[in-house]
């Protein structure tokens, strides 16, 4: 099963939707699935890659230090995913959580004899009380691509971005510390995401007619998220020859 991070006995809530199955055809919708090695539609398999669907194994037993606990998994390449994508690889998840914090790296090695392009991201869901006290900082004066919109480009005016619609925007070029979500209403939480190597920001919430038709989504379950995914897929990565790329996402209460 993909790793589907969550931070423990941390504070910082990612959240789990009451219908997710895992049957290795399609992602668990909750937590933090990994996209890779494409985002969206891909017309050699998935959609968002076979990372999500595929079984990853325990790289690493867990280790406590300083009050931290780390743990990591790692997936490599097969007979199914070198038929949808001709490449050796192996990624590296590494799941840290502190008191407060939660940092996620993914490491892309690129074990085979050439380079190989992709884009990848990490599907954040975040839990809520009411999606109508979810404010977003950090996204004023970005380009986004609305794919709502059919893929329309503009740029975000507003200071804060509040969801009150279905709604699914990649904002492009972020700065890696800027980025924060809110919960304003009783019980106020503040989730602020630090970014390494990850330029984009997709801000996704399907509402309720598209969650009425998602078989896998309650329909009232969209009150109570906000995905904020930290990604690269405005453009392209590329993985050299023998060598290797990382990823990190820190979420830490503020």
């Amino acid at each position: 099963m993909g790793p589907q991070s969550y931070p423990g006995k941390s504070k910082t809530r990612t959240f789990s939707f009451k219908k997710s199955v895992f049957d290795n055809k399609k992602a668990i919708r909750g937590g933090i699935p990994l996209v890779f090695p494409c985002f969206g539609p891909w017309e050699n398999g998935p959609q968002h890659g076979f990372a999500r669907i595929k079984r990853w194994k325990k790289e690493s037993e867990a280790e406590r230090v300083n009050g931290r606990i780390s743990i990591s998994f790692s997936l490599e390449d097969d007979d199914e995913t070198r038929k949808m994508w001709n490449y050796r690889f192996k990624l590296v998840y590494t799941v840290d959580l502190g008191e407060n914090d939660l940092k996620l790296t993914l490491t892309i090695n690129n074990t085979d004899s050439k380079p190989f392009d992709f884009t990848t991201l990490m599907h954040t869901y975040f839990r809520c009380k009411n999606i109508d006290d979810v404010r977003i900082q950090g996204l004023e004066g970005l380009q986004f691509t609305d794919k709502v919109a059919g893929g329309t480009e503009a740029k975000e005016e507003r200071t804060t971005v509040l969801v009150d619609q279905n709604y699914d925007r990649v904002y492009m070029n972020c700065d890696p510390g800027k980025i924060k979500v809110d919960c304003v209403g009783n019980g106020k939480t503040s989730v602020a995401l630090s970014l390494s190597n990850l330029t984009d920001v997709v801000v996704w919430n399907p509402w309720q007619e598209k969650a009425k038709a998602m078989s896998d989504f309650d329909d009232e379950e969209y009150k109570t998220m906000i995905c904020v995914e930290a990604g690269c897929v405005s453009r392209t990565a590329t993985a050299p020859a023998g060598g290797s790329v990382s990823f990190t996402q820190t979420l830490r209460l503020c």
